[in-house]
């Protein structure tokens, strides 16, 4: 595996940007506006580092109705859903969700998806949303008659009343809101109850809503909620008036970003699939690729290869000083001796003004946790070669040095 490569932008979109239901709610609240996979998208509305910390000490609501949301049902959904992705969905309970990848014959990440048993034969699947028609696709060229099972789109406005779209509400403080505003105060203690990955039907603020507690920040009390694509305007108004006192605040894309580079999780292009073709053997995400479940997946013979060939592995880093230049994908990771032992994937700054990022790392490397390696973050035009003897005053590029941490985080409570 190459591990040094050509940084591509992965935020870059041609064409028309697509837009939420929420597009005019974000311009009201000074949003900042950027391309993200197609769509028009928040990326900050006050600065991402206040918004990142809003949701470690309080709470954060996000517009992800951007996500693909896909409905699977029928009496061969399960068995369909166990064919095309990794994980165990024969083990999935109703009321659970669980996180899973989506591969092809290779054995390369098509996307990682979470699925929702959200009723009996009844499951619900998120997907990014630049890979939301070619996941589509996909299915529906391995879906067969003999399956069983029906796949609708339910952001597409033929779902009708089914339609759904999501938005996450993260943080500690998260639940507080959610529960200022069930219609039915005998879910209260559903809710206050509700396990990591449940989900359950509720109405908030009027509204007909799955509650699931899941998300994407690295926070246990975490929420999606589900709502109609025309009532997400109504809901996002009602939950930032309860959140008001508790401290929640609207959130963009890049504090999403260091949230989840902080607790260690993928993105689509970075962490998967991407220049590096990374799949979860690399990441430390291999608990969720069930080789020893009864069915056959897609891709399985491939992956097993893959894996037991990997050379290779994902590190989390944190830059020892401020004020330094922001690494990107593809940026050299180099040990003391100056030698280049992997890339970066994902750098961002966190809730303490450090940059914190991720990196593909041989195995062979000898790093540890606690130990330091080195950041050569690459400008976007690099500089040209200096002449012998450079004149006193130039300056040169210098790697910045990175305490390696843990994988992941301790868990937070």
């Amino acid at each position: 595996m190459a591990l040094v490569v050509a940084h591509r932008g992965l935020g870059e979109n041609r064409g028309e940007m697509r837009r939420t239901t929420l597009h005019e709610t974000h311009k009201r609240l000074g949003a900042r506006m950027a391309p993200f996979g197609g769509w028009e998208m928040p990326l900050w509305y006050s600065s991402a580092r206040e918004e990142h910390l809003a949701v470690r000490n309080a709470a954060g609501l996000f517009d992800v109705t951007h996500m693909g949301v896909l409905e699977l049902s029928g009496p061969g959904a399960c068995a369909f859903l166990d064919r095309l992705t990794t994980n165990d969905v024969g083990r999935l309970a109703v009321g659970r969700a669980q996180y899973s990848y989506v591969l092809d014959d290779q054995g390369d990440v098509v996307d990682d998806v979470m699925i929702y048993h959200v009723a009996p034969q009844r499951y619900l699947m998120v997907v990014n949303a630049a890979n939301d028609e070619k996941v589509q696709a996909w299915l529906r060229a391995h879906l067969l008659p003999a399956d069983d099972c029906r796949l609708r789109d339910l952001r597409a406005p033929e779902a009708g009343p089914d339609q759904r779209a999501d938005l996450a509400v993260q943080g500690p403080r998260a639940r507080e809101i959610l529960l200022a505003l069930l219609d039915d105060p005998t879910q209260r203690a559903d809710l206050e109850a509700l396990p990591y990955t449940g989900v359950m039907a509720a109405r908030l603020a009027g509204e007909d809503v799955l509650i699931a507690r899941t998300g994407y920040t690295g926070e246990r009390v975490a929420f999606e909620l589900f709502v109609h694509p025309a009532r997400a305007p109504a809901l996002w108004d009602a939950l930032l008036a309860a959140g008001g006192a508790p401290g929640l605040r609207p959130c963009g894309l890049a504090a999403r970003d260091s949230l989840r580079i902080e607790a260690g999780l993928p993105l689509y292009g970075h962490e998967l699939a991407g220049p590096l073709n990374l799949a979860p053997c690399h990441i430390g995400f291999e608990r969720f690729v069930k080789l020893e479940k009864s069915a056959a997946f897609i891709g399985k013979p491939a992956y097993a290869q893959k894996a037991a060939q990997a050379t290779a592995h994902l590190v989390r880093f944190r830059l020892q000083a401020r004020g330094v230049r922001v690494a990107k994908l593809g940026d050299p990771v180099l040990d003391r001796r100056g030698r280049v032992i992997g890339t970066v994937t994902s750098c961002a700054q966190d809730g303490e003004g450090y940059l914190i990022g991720m990196a593909l790392v041989e195995r062979v490397a000898d790093i540890a946790e606690g130990g330091t390696i080195y950041i050569l973050a690459l400008p976007e035009r690099p500089p040209e070669p200096l002449k012998p003897f450079a004149p006193l005053g130039s300056r040169t590029l210098m790697p910045e040095p990175a305490v390696v941490l843990p994988r992941f985080p301790p868990k937070r409570e």
